[in-house]
């Protein structure tokens, strides 16, 4: 396989130290992640050749984040160098009732203000046969949202499988659209939608009985709105829908489901207690469910439950990116979930 492409926004993370708010102490966690970054860093450690499509300015922010990835093995050179500034968000970690908190401050970064002539195409996709998009860049600014249907319409014409996770994000819908009027046009040219049940709501616009502040809705409500969205787009492969339950901020179950069209499949359930770090859990259940589908062909159910294994795992991992590997996604996916220690 070629090269999975990812594009978006890769910020700055300052987080508060353990579980405290933010400036209780004087110090935060500086680190990077933002979603399509994580899905491409995660598949890198998961084996697969990938690279980062954005825009970063010319200063030793640009270049952590850049280092960052590189770390990672993500390619990098597809990066262009422009703007004044990375997009920052501020995270407070929640503990048992209280929930975790997100503060951004993105406005007027260099992917916010980026167009799509400002990238070559031809050098973005060049080896590619995946592209991964969200609903985030899209919702960041109107360019953001230029940029995201002309780079998903030049990967169609290409011929490149186009995954979208929907990722509606209500604080970042500001410039005057609404998230159904830009997602709806974006979604006619992804293969492989990504979403929980808001997503497909509030992205897309999608009319169903179920209620999305409810735990658990039932798997039955999971098939009734998959099979909505893959009729409102008749072009779309597969979706794919991540079930969180929240009994705490500290203790989720997590399962997904996938309807192909032919077939429904419905993932394991993990209860993950003395959760760690929740932020990336979709993004690794991305990149997860990306490796499933392009290392399993064939074998939906396989990389269902792989992709919803490796976001099991990232629950356990400070930071944005899901740091594991393959065997021990696999291990998990066979019943090891004791936590041992491996000697």
């Amino acid at each position: 396989m070629g090269t999975i492409v990812t594009l978006g926004e890769i910020m700055l993370r300052l987080k508060s130290l353990g579980n405290e708010r933010l400036f209780q102490s004087p110090i935060l966690e500086a680190t990077f992640g933002g979603g399509e970054s994580n899905v491409a860093s995660c598949l890198s450690l998961l084996g697969k050749k990938t690279a980062f499509v954005t825009a970063l300015p010319k200063n030793s922010i640009g270049e952590g984040a850049i280092s960052t990835l590189r770390s990672r093995g993500v390619d990098t050179s597809r990066i262009i160098r422009q703007g004044d500034r990375v997009g920052i968000y501020y995270l407070e970690t929640g503990a048992n009732q209280r929930p975790s908190t997100v503060v951004y401050d993105r406005a007027d970064s260099s992917i916010c203000e980026a167009k799509p002539s400002d990238f070559n195409w031809d050098t973005v996709f060049a080896d590619a046969t995946w592209f991964h998009i969200t609903g985030i860049t899209p919702a960041i600014s109107a360019d953001g949202a230029e940029l995201s249907l002309a780079a998903v319409k030049e990967a169609k014409k290409r011929g490149i499988t186009v995954s979208c996770d929907l990722n509606y994000r209500k604080k970042l819908w500001k410039y005057g659209k609404s998230a159904p009027e830009v997602m709806n046009e974006l979604a006619k040219y992804v293969d492989i939608t990504i979403a929980n049940e808001e997503d497909c709501q509030e992205c897309l616009g999608i009319e169903s009985e179920a209620d999305v502040t409810k735990a658990d809705l039932g798997v039955d409500r999971y098939k009734e709105i998959s099979d909505l969205v893959l009729k409102q787009f008749p072009e779309m492969k597969k979706i794919a829908i991540t079930m969180r339950e929240s009994y705490s901020a500290d203790h989720n179950s997590w399962s997904a489901v996938l309807n192909n069209r032919t077939d429904f499949f419905v993932s394991p359930k993990y209860d993950i207690k003395n959760i760690i770090d929740r932020v990336g859990g979709g993004d690794s259940f991305a990149a997860g469910l990306i490796y499933g589908l392009t290392t399993f062909t064939n074998d939906d159910q396989k990389a269902l439950d792989f992709a919803v294994a490796t976001s099991c795992l990232k629950h356990s991992i400070p930071g944005d990116v899901a740091l594991v590997t393959e065997s021990e996604v696999l291990n998990l996916m066979k019943g090891d979930g004791s936590g041992r220690v491996q000697r």
